[in-house]
């Protein structure tokens, strides 16, 4: 097993990133099996999808659709609540597949960060086994 970790800095509130790039340079050359990408923050997620720009706004857009910004109980606390139940829709990480050190993804799928209670800087981690 192979631990690699990056960090990505974001620059708003909801952020969508293609980290495909940054895990592909995590992967060791000779890496075959499997690949878990992990952010490891609470109020981050990873997924796997197309990195069409609008696309990536529509994603955005759909968790604050889908979850309110205020009227949450853990507000009190730090008043980010939504950001963690957007998280929590996301998930933390992915289990991708690799092939001689290369993602083995479909043509149009994308390693996406979606940072959640931006701007921070984030943490991933490259699992190889």
């Amino acid at each position: 097993m192979t631990t690699n970790r990056f960090t990505v800095s974001t620059d708003e509130r909801l952020s969508v990133v293609d980290i495909t790039g940054r895990v592909e340079a995590a992967l060791p050359a000779d890496a075959s099996g499997t690949c878990t990408v992990f952010a490891r923050h609470t109020t981050t997620g990873v997924t796997v999808n197309e990195a069409e720009p609008r696309l990536l706004g529509d994603l955005g857009d759909a968790l604050a659709d889908l979850v309110p910004d205020t009227g949450w109980a853990h507000d009190e606390l730090d008043g980010n609540a939504d950001s963690h139940v957007r998280a929590m829709l996301v998930g933390p990480s992915e289990t991708i597949p690799v092939q001689d050190g290369s993602l083995d993804v479909g043509t149009w799928q994308s390693v996406l960060l979606v940072d959640c209670d931006g701007p921070r800087e984030r943490a991933v981690d490259v699992v190889v086994e």
